[in-house]
């Protein structure tokens, strides 16, 4: 399906679609089947072909139950990677943690549990002390006209929701543009440290450098996507330069990739922050991989703060106890948000009439 960054037509959407997905189990609970719902993600183009050819036909009319007699995402994830080749991450990987993000939806509700409580329960761990996990608001996309003007409305509409900390877009104009877009977000925030810069890959080794020179006085709370994803060189000469932090990870998508960037990127454990998306990182499972590997290399839970924007992403936070979660208020309809009731059982898409009404037309 099509899904724009904002509702406003007008704004360009760079015609992004989203698969979007329905599992249907032989569980039941209430008198009917269970059924989990999942979506690719943002950012990615739809893997609708390789889920239907491939992936799908994988999973129909397998025995996916775990130890203890319940659906378990684990094994059908096994089920969907069986003969699978290593390398060639940037598209299966979509397609594998679309079903997956579903598989864990239906999961949660055949036990009757919230999504962050029913991967600490297969994880066998305790979940993090506190009710609440740290959220930043996402967005401030180029606008065709009166770019200053919509993006300090953007900005103060993060605000009065009460979000303290935003990310906006650069790299896609001259860099005075982008100044002046990081001056205007700026206007309406306590200081730079409250103000994140996405560069969407844009910068190649040349203009990269001038970047980060021209963004170092603001102090930013970081600078994500620097260069192209596997250009380690460029990133690592940015990150020996830049005194502030760098994040970066959103277009990796396997272990083996995350500890390339690991050794080869230049960033520093004490500050930087790392991007993965659990939903193009083959679902959870493979996600996982990457934050115990990386663990184990001295990073800590805190500098984990996904890309994704939704609630699938803000539940993976909660049960893992990483830094914190993207949120997109205004963007990405019906998918767009943070969790609206942590408590109902599975992702919680049901809580939001556009996004149930969406999945229900699949199963």
């Amino acid at each position: 399906m099509p899904i724009s960054r904002y509702a406003d037509p007008a704004l360009p959407s760079g015609g992004l679609t989203t698969s979007v997905v329905a599992v249907v189990t032989d569980a039941v609970r209430n008198g009917r089947p269970v059924v989990g719902y999942g979506f690719s993600s943002f950012g990615r183009f739809a893997q609708s072909g390789l889920i239907r050819e491939r992936f799908a036909p994988r999973l129909i009319g397998t025995d996916l139950e775990g130890p203890a007699g319940d659906l378990d995402p684990f094994r059908a994830w096994q089920v969907m990677m069986a003969g699978e080749k290593p390398g060639g991450h940037g598209e299966r990987c979509v397609a594998v943690g679309t079903l997956d993000m579903a598989l864990w939806d239906a999961a949660a509700k055949a036990a009757g549990l919230p999504l962050y409580r029913q991967v600490a329960r297969s994880l066998g761990v305790a979940l993090p002390v506190g009710e609440t996990i740290a959220a930043y608001a996402g967005g401030g996309y180029y606008y065709p006209h009166d770019d200053g003007v919509r993006l300090r409305e953007e900005i103060r509409d993060f605000v009065d929701r009460g979000f303290t900390h935003v990310k906006i877009k650069i790299g896609g104009a001259s860099l005075a543009r982008d100044l002046a877009r990081i001056e205007a977000a700026l206007e309406l925030l306590p200081s730079g440290a409250h103000l994140a810069v996405d560069a969407m890959n844009a910068y190649d080794a040349a203009l990269a450098g001038g970047a980060a020179e021209a963004f170092e006085p603001y102090g930013l709370w970081w600078f994500e996507d620097v260069c192209d994803p596997l250009d380690f060189e460029t990133l690592a000469t940015v990150a020996q330069r830049y005194r502030h932090p760098i994040a970066a990870g959103e277009a990796i998508f396997s272990e083996a990739e995350a500890k390339l960037l690991d050794r080869y990127g230049g960033l520093r454990r004490e500050r930087d922050v790392l991007l993965f998306d659990p939903v193009h990182c083959y679902g959870l499972p493979g996600f996982l991989q990457i934050v115990r590997t990386l663990e184990g290399r001295g990073w800590p839970r805190s500098a984990f703060w996904p890309h994704g924007g939704h609630a699938y992403t803000s539940h993976v936070v909660r049960a893992l106890g990483l830094g914190g979660a993207e949120v997109n208020p205004r963007c990405f309809a019906p998918f767009g948000g943070g969790v609206q009731d942590w408590e109902r059982p599975g992702i919680g898409f049901e809580a939001d009439p556009a996004a149930i009404a969406l999945f229900q037309a699949l199963g």
